[in-house]
């Protein structure tokens, strides 16, 4: 076939892992059921002129010095600290919620007294979780706790997973943080940076590669044949790794019935102006049926004077096959979904050559930096 390896998905993991073994003298397949690269992570110019992120906003951050040494190779970048705002009984307050959302909420004197309690409370932290403050035995804290569960978590996580409000586990945002002063960065990385010109272009460098061969709008099903403990490749026995990215219930044509998602219905609005809200990102908790308003132009920088474009996201099951919602962009992760991907990682390792890497194929959330770390620790694996 003249090839040494296969990867399957364009998307970051896949264009990491295939870049990886092509550097190594390997001869790789890329192909991609899209008619582009770059995944989820794919962005470009709307009708308006602004450079948009086409699957939702995706914001580079990381600490770890490997991955950042890694992707500077393809991209020259420029500074951009992540900063979101939260609509909350009427006002743009900072998420995380931190000492500014509090004064601007409470009462002045109410405020105060809360701020000395938490640092009574937690001296020397600069983050406490939402759920230690509601189990404080400080009947102030608790209650400050319980205003931002309510506020801030409660009915955004009821619409995000589609959870009726009185059935939302508090215990699943034990991990989100209210910060104890006025930091207002959503990050806390070390390197916190945005590709100059975007993300679609870092990937195209990252695939050009003499090593390298992509085919868009391939299925990885109607070119690979998983044949009782082998993979078959037009009608030949492949021997090399194949490294697959894709949803992994898929690959296996849903043999134990399909892996569940959230998905998202992205509206797009182009509109005639320099400056729709004042942050990259603004948090709707509470009333509206959308989550979040993402405008681009703040995340990448672009100027374009009278012109602007905004995102509202609107959470939703996810349908393989509807015309809306068939992009599955969060896991559902709770015991009995990770007993069901098992079962698939199981099936997988029935393959010798076949290697699960990515977001779909590991059936986990990452950060842009984990996918690639995760990556790039695959092709180590594969080279040595």
């Amino acid at each position: 076939m003249g090839y040494d390896a296969i990867v399957v998905g364009a998307g970051c993991s896949g264009a990491v892992v295939a870049r990886c073994l092509a550097e190594a003298g390997r001869q790789v397949l890329v192909v991609e059921k899209r008619p582009q690269i770059g995944g989820n992570v794919f962005d470009g110019p709307d009708e308006n002129g602004v450079l948009v992120h086409w699957y939702g906003p995706h914001i580079f951050h990381t600490s770890s010095q490997r991955v950042w040494d890694y992707v500077q190779q393809f991209a020259s970048w420029h500074p951009y600290e992540h900063r979101v705002l939260g609509r909350i009984d009427g006002q743009l307050v900072p998420i995380p919620f931190n000492f500014t959302s509090l004064e601007r909420l409470y009462p002045a004197g109410e405020a105060q007294a809360v701020k000395e309690k938490l640092r009574e409370r937690f001296p020397g932290q600069r983050t406490a979780s939402v759920l230690d403050l509601m189990h404080d035995p400080d009947g102030q804290v608790r209650a400050f706790g319980e205003f931002v569960f309510e506020k801030v978590f409660l009915h955004y996580t009821a619409k995000q997973w589609d959870t009726p409000v009185e059935q939302v586990d508090r215990s699943v945002i034990n991990r989100v943080p209210v910060v104890l002063g006025e930091d207002d960065r959503y990050f806390q990385d070390t390197f916190q940076f945005m590709p100059d010109g975007g993300f679609t272009p870092l990937f195209q460098r990252m695939l050009d590669h003499p090593g390298i061969q992509v085919r868009l709008n391939c299925d990885a099903r109607q070119l690979l044949r998983l044949e009782v403990g082998r993979i078959t490749v037009e009608g030949g026995v492949f021997s090399g790794p194949v490294v697959y990215t894709g949803p992994v219930d898929e690959l296996f044509d849903y043999a134990y019935g399909p892996l569940p998602y959230r998905s998202l219905d992205l509206q797009f609005q182009q509109l005639e102006e320099d400056q729709f809200q004042p942050a990259s990102v603004v948090n709707y908790p509470n009333e509206e049926a959308f989550t979040r308003i993402t405008e681009f132009k703040h995340l990448t920088g672009q100027r374009l004077p009278g012109h602007t474009t905004v995102l509202r996201e609107y959470p939703m099951a996810y349908d393989p096959l509807g015309e809306r919602g068939n992009i599955p962009y969060y896991v559902i992760s709770n015991p009995e979904n990770l007993a069901l991907y098992q079962k698939y990682a199981a099936l997988a390792s029935e393959y010798p050559g076949l290697r699960l890497c990515g977001r779909l194929a590991d059936y986990r959330y990452y950060n842009m930096d984990a996918a690639i770390l995760r990556a790039l620790e695959l092709a180590q694996e594969l080279l040595a």
